[in-house]
């Protein structure tokens, strides 16, 4: 159970498709039990060697699906040799039991049905998944009509055969596109667990690149400018003129000016609008089809810019966190102004029981705390019930603000 709380939903999803499929299996056993007692009610033989064949059947077809599955989702290659040796069994089974059951014996025809329709149902299948839509259609198609001939110089009767051959056809159509299906939504499930992680990767790229931009955008012109004024301040110096130490003067401003644009431009890069900060939550929680809403107080603008700046870190990171390690369907934003302190409380639902294994040390919680510590402030982390997860950043305000009433915002 711990295990299974600490998988995400791709992981989840894969395992009860592939369970599903691998229990279907184990009907093999049963269908050819009540085949040989059918067939053959009082043979001491027939009976302890058939369920042995079916076993090591439903046994071959369980690891030749996983196998197929491991292909379909791109893990693997195709697993020629677990088809092969699928079909082979396929191809010395049906025989036998068409031999089993006597031409004239029309009361013993759905025992005889019943068994090879399974046997080829659950032996083609895989096969199915493994290959491409329509070479898998023509193979299992071929496969089935084989029944036919087989039926027919094994000495089963024509009405026989054409009941066992509708029988097969019609239960391997159905199951083969059950599994296809299955495989495919197991296929689609990882590829949109992967299209989020790279929405993420993205975000960040496109904040780098945001970066960049604003940077070139201010030192290029001053660069530009400092490399012309110092090759005229040089050709100036080279003919004695009183002008050169004017240019290079120039040049210092200029290049005190660039650190201060560049000063500016970190700062306004690190520093973290409250509000900005809040609607860029929200939008990022919607397209993660995250239900977020947002309760903040009237007076939030009139907060002072480091207070708002610490407490858009603590959005922007929860909303990281939020992201990266659960499963959540609803966060809710709650910023409370009493008792001279900024209180804000970000919940969410869909934590894991067991934490999912973690890539990286992470800093973003520590780094948090200490912006908050350095004004007075405290973070805390706390599981209010199963499945949620509360945190709660606490900031004392310098001008000790009285309570007040709080404004909804929804999302």
């Amino acid at each position: 159970m711990r295990r299974w709380r600490a998988t995400g939903k791709p992981q989840r999803t894969e395992i009860y498709f592939r369970w599903s499929m691998y229990l279907t299996e184990l009907i093999q056993p049963l269908i050819a039990l009540n085949s040989v007692t059918s067939l053959h009610p009082r043979s001491p033989v027939l009976l302890p060697a058939a369920m042995t064949a079916s076993i090591a059947g439903a046994v071959l077809a369980i690891c030749t699906l996983r196998a197929t599955l491991e292909h379909y989702v791109g893990r693997r290659g195709r697993p020629t040799g677990w088809l092969v040796a699928n079909g082979l069994l396929l191809t010395a089974a049906v025989p036998v039991l068409l031999l089993a059951a006597p031409a004239h014996a029309y009361d013993r025809l759905p025992a005889t049905a019943t068994a090879i329709a399974y046997l080829v149902t659950y032996s083609l299948a895989p096969v199915f998944v493994a290959l491409p839509l329509r070479s898998g259609i023509l193979t299992c198609a071929a496969a089935v009509a084989l029944i036919g001939p087989v039926g027919y110089f094994t000495g089963c009767s024509l009405p026989a055969t054409i009941g066992v051959l509708i029988i097969t056809a019609l239960w391997t159509a159905f199951m083969a596109a059950a599994w296809r299906i299955s495989a495919w939504v197991i296929k689609v499930v990882w590829e949109l667990d992967a299209a989020r992680e790279s929405q993420a990767q993205l975000a960040v790229a496109e904040e780098r690149l945001r970066f960049s931009r604003d940077l070139h955008d201010v030192m290029g012109r001053n660069l530009t400018t400092i490399a012309l004024k110092s090759e005229l301040a040089v050709q100036l110096a080279r003919r004695g003129r009183p002008e050169a130490a004017d240019q290079m003067a120039e040049v210092q401003r200029i290049a005190q000016e660039s650190q201060r644009e560049v000063r500016e431009v970190v700062r306004g890069y690190r520093a973290a609008d409250l509000r900005v900060e809040l609607a860029g939550a929200r939008s990022v929680l919607r397209s993660a089809q995250v239900e977020c809403t947002a309760e903040l107080a009237p007076d939030t603008g009139a907060l002072p810019p480091t207070v708002q700046s610490v407490l858009g870190w603590v959005i922007r990171e929860a909303t990281t966190n939020v992201l990266r390690h659960s499963d959540a369907r609803y966060c809710s934003i709650r910023l409370e102004l009493t008792g001279g302190q900024a209180v804000l409380e970000i919940e969410n639902d869909g934590v894991p029981t067991v934490p999912k294994p973690s890539t990286g040390s992470g800093t973003g919680l520590a780094g948090l705390r200490e912006r908050l510590t350095a004004l007075g402030g405290e973070l805390t982390c706390r599981k209010p019930g199963t499945g949620r997860h509360r945190l709660t950043a606490i900031l004392p305000l310098a001008d000790g603000r009285t309570d007040t009433a709080l404004e909804e915002t929804t999302g």
